[in-house]
């Protein structure tokens, strides 16, 4: 990935909790909480629903997976790839609908992790996670676009800006200042010291400059207030009802598939560049139980946040501290310090996101286009472009299909066939593995007619794979009986010996026969082979 691990002075979570640490766990914890604010406003405003149920959300979650999720150093709260699936069930149904969709949502994430299935993230092939880190990259960046905007009536607007009306002349350029300044004192600060987080002094240096001097640019406040209380328990107002069940069931599917994706996705990132592996069941648990208890506390659901995770590994956050330490202080700004917080410019939390987008962007893929093999390349590109737009999770779908298309595509190609010819016997080496895909192209590699009363198949340079390979075996078997010529097939494995139920009285056992499980294995036992 871009941001590489070496480059990281600490990479071990399990470390003890020094002074030290715990400083910077804190900053980098604090950091974070500033950068979740406008994030979790917009999406709030995305989903069609009060800025404080976004907030909420960004709370509740971040917290509960800071505490229990798989991988320390992740930040979730609110997003927007899950506010744009939200809008449609809002505007039909009311946002009471939403929270009884998010408990339903994290229901069926609690059920995922308990079947352990979050393991299958680890199928998602590395063309893939290029193509999602370059298009979520773009994504950030295009999301600073309506920073940009005169401020302006944010519930009109659903972004916190009005009509879309771009900054231009001095505002703009003293936009465009104040995020270069901030970039460059993110980019600087490491090299002076490490004792604050970088991004931290960029908001504090760049906030300090705009208050002192009383600079007219666009705040935090322009989005909304962030004023509030606690979350409230709230059991969602739904009728109970199968209609409405019905109704949020689609909603809650797609929302724990695409949250358990990104999440997922996040963990494997942070993972790289922490150096640590597993977890994904109990980040799914995680997920599950944040986004169950969020729903009836007036949430609005989450999941994990690349850009937000990558400024906490970035700001040096290791531990399960600085995620609980982002929450907390998410909390007290609604509760004690919205006024303060609400002046912060937005050009200081652009600059953070934009040097996240930097981080964030492998730019080695560039470079390697041309050197990898032209699928690889082709998923890369697809995948980055599906991201910006649709979503992470369908890019993430889609490219995982054409990838597994393509590798079975490719092996499908490969199986052939080398003929010796002795006498009255002819002997096929099957070479290539077999499997649904190369059924049609093994059937074709022999000469029925053509062929001597003895036919030999040897498969000691092929793999049977499935039942489709099966049924192709006994089929070409078939048609040798049924043309008055015997046929020997030789080095298959003992399961498929079991599984030939037409075809197993002409296997030859041999003492080099391979020793492997086929994935008809499962079918035999269950009795779906037993018709043949």
């Amino acid at each position: 990935m871009a941001i590489a691990a070496e480059n990281l002075s600490f990479r071990d979570p399990d470390a003890p909790l020094t002074p030290a640490r715990l400083r910077i766990e804190v900053l980098s914890g604090l950091t974070v909480a500033l950068a979740l604010v406008p994030e979790a406003v917009a999406f709030a405003f995305v989903a069609g629903v009060n800025p404080l149920v976004g907030l909420y959300a960004a709370f509740i979650v971040g917290l509960i997976t800071a505490l229990i999720g798989g991988r320390p150093g992740m930040i979730s709260g609110a997003t927007g790839a899950l506010a744009v699936v939200m809008v449609s069930l809002v505007a039909q149904h009311g946002v009471e609908y939403l929270f009884a969709t998010v408990v339903l949502m994290g229901l069926i994430q609690i059920f995922v992790g308990i079947m352990r299935w979050g393991k299958f993230i680890r199928l998602v092939p590395h063309p893939v996670m290029l193509g999602f880190v370059n298009g979520l990259a773009i994504v950030i960046f295009l999301a600073q676009m309506s920073q940009f905007q005169v401020p302006g009536t944010a519930e009109s607007a659903g972004h916190g800006m009005a009509n879309g009306a771009w900054l231009s002349g001095a505002p703009l350029y003293l936009m465009l200042a104040l995020v270069a300044l901030t970039m460059f004192i993110i980019w600087v600060m490491p090299r002076i010291t490490t004792l604050i987080p970088a991004p931290l002094a960029g908001i504090g240096i760049v906030a300090a400059i705009v208050i002192g001097f009383g600079l007219d640019v666009p705040r935090v406040g322009d989005l909304a207030s962030i004023e509030g209380g606690l979350p409230p328990f709230h059991i969602p107002m739904v009728p109970l009802t199968w209609e409405t069940f019905m109704i949020v069931l689609p909603y809650a599917l797609i929302l724990a598939a695409i949250g358990l994706i990104e999440s997922l996705l996040t963990l494997n990132l942070v993972g790289e560049m922490t150096g640590k592996r597993g977890g994904a069941s109990q980040e799914c648990m995680a997920q599950g139980v944040a986004n169950t208890v969020t729903g009836f506390f007036g949430g609005m659901g989450g999941c994990a946040m690349i850009g937000q995770s990558m400024i906490n590994v970035k700001s040096g956050g290791r531990t399960r501290v600085a995620g609980v330490v982002a929450a907390l202080f998410l909390l007290s700004f609604i509760l004690f310090a919205s006024g303060l917080i609400e002046q912060i410019p937005l050009a200081a939390l652009v600059g953070v996101m934009f040097m996240v987008v930097i981080g964030t962007f492998a730019w080695n893929s560039l470079t390697i286009m041309a050197k990898v093999p032209p699928m690889d390349a082709f998923v890369t590109i697809l995948v980055t472009i599906v991201t910006v737009m649709t979503d992470l999770a369908t890019a993430v779908v889609v490219g995982v299909i054409v990838s597994a298309l393509a590798y079975s595509w490719s092996n499908a190609k490969r199986i052939y066939a080398s003929t010796e010819v002795t006498d009255d016997t002819k002997i096929y080496k099957i070479n290539g593995p077999l499997f649904f895909g190369s059924s049609d192209g093994f059937a074709e590699l022999f000469e029925i007619e053509a062929d001597p009363e003895l036919v030999i198949i040897d498969f000691a340079g092929s793999r049977v794979a499935d039942q489709s390979a099966l049924q192709a075996i006994e089929a070409v078997a078939g048609k040798y009986e049924a043309a008055g010529k015997r046929i020997q097939l030789r080095h298959l494995s003992h399961d498929c010996h079991m599984l030939l139920s037409k075809a197993g009285h002409l296997v030859v056992d041999s003492d080099d026969d391979p020793d492997y499980e086929i994935a008809a294995d499962y079918s035999v036992k269950t009795g779906i082979l037993g018709s043949h």
